[in-house]
């Protein structure tokens, strides 16, 4: 089984840039973020800090397994930590590496194809690595935990949120978690019933691979040396094989530019698997 990690986490004196901040500090520090009760903030020029209620440590986790695996550039992590706010909710803290640099989405339209074409064989890379780890044989988020991906969301304290969400031992269970979503979100059991029938003939015969389970170029920071460094591992965890295809070219969103072409180089290609997935996730949001 893959490894969890020991919270509250901090990193050894040694490998510390600075002093961690505290929590004055914290909630002084330049803001860069702000949305659903999450923050995230920039301390000195050295510590990027996500915090809030709906932080997940396990995001944390995710960076703190890639790194140990040297599977993909991602922030250093030095420390996660939950503390208790005046009127009793959980707060929960990544303080992580800052990385200089811009995000993808502001350089790509100013890219030439050649630049756009090795961005995309550096990035095709990455993937290859986390793919390649050894699966732990479940679908899950490490650790064998429920996944976080919205697609198995449901609301906090609902007795069907451990059916939806895993972990699952098996592709098929996986399958029939999406159609108890999808009649948890419409009720509509008929259609369900075709969903339940059919999805096990498309998305079949597919390993669990290390996933990061949301590749938009925004999450892709481009650093001042040209290296590239990916963010935002709230999500990730061992997903089918065609799950990373299908949310990155979902994301694509309104089709504007030809990001979408970078994709097809970065990841193999589950033209079929998308399509199911797209049609799905719509109905899900609709």
């Amino acid at each position: 089984m893959d490894p969890t990690f020991e919270l509250p986490f901090f990193a050894p004196q040694h490998r510390l840039p600075a002093p961690l901040p505290s929590q004055a500090d914290i909630e002084s520090s330049k803001l860069l973020k702000e949305n659903e009760d999450r923050r995230v903030v920039l301390y000195d020029n050295c510590y990027v800090i996500k915090y809030g209620a709906h932080v997940s440590l396990l995001e944390g986790e995710n960076m703190l397994f890639v790194k140990e695996k040297q599977a993909a550039p991602v922030p250093e992590v030095f420390a996660l930590y939950s503390t208790t706010d005046v009127r009793g909710t959980s707060i929960n803290y990544i303080v992580m590496e800052y990385i200089p640099g811009q995000g993808l989405d502001a350089t790509w339209a100013g890219l030439d194809s050649l630049q756009k074409a090795k961005i995309s064989s550096r990035l095709r890379l990455h993937f290859d690595a986390l793919r390649s780890l050894p699966t732990p044989g479940y679908f899950g988020s490490i650790g064998k935990r429920p996944l976080e991906d919205d697609m198995f969301w449901t609301a906090p304290g609902d007795d069907t949120n451990r059916v939806i969400s895993g972990p699952f031992d098996s592709e098929l269970e996986l399958n029939n978690a999406l159609v108890d979503k999808y009649t948890y979100n419409s009720g509509l059991e008929h259609k369900a019933a075709y969903y339940r029938r059919v999805l096990p003939l498309i998305l079949q015969n597919n390993n669990s691979v290390f996933t990061h389970g949301d590749l938009q170029r925004k999450n892709i920071i481009v650093r001042d040396d040209g290296e590239m460094v990916l963010i935002d591992w709230e999500t990730a965890g061992w997903y089918p094989e065609y799950w990373e295809y299908a949310s990155a070219m979902f994301a694509c969103g309104a089709w504007k530019d030809d990001w979408h072409e970078s994709v097809r180089h970065i990841l193999a290609e589950y033209a079929n698997e998308f399509a199911w997935f797209d049609m799905l996730r719509r109905e899900l949001w609709s």
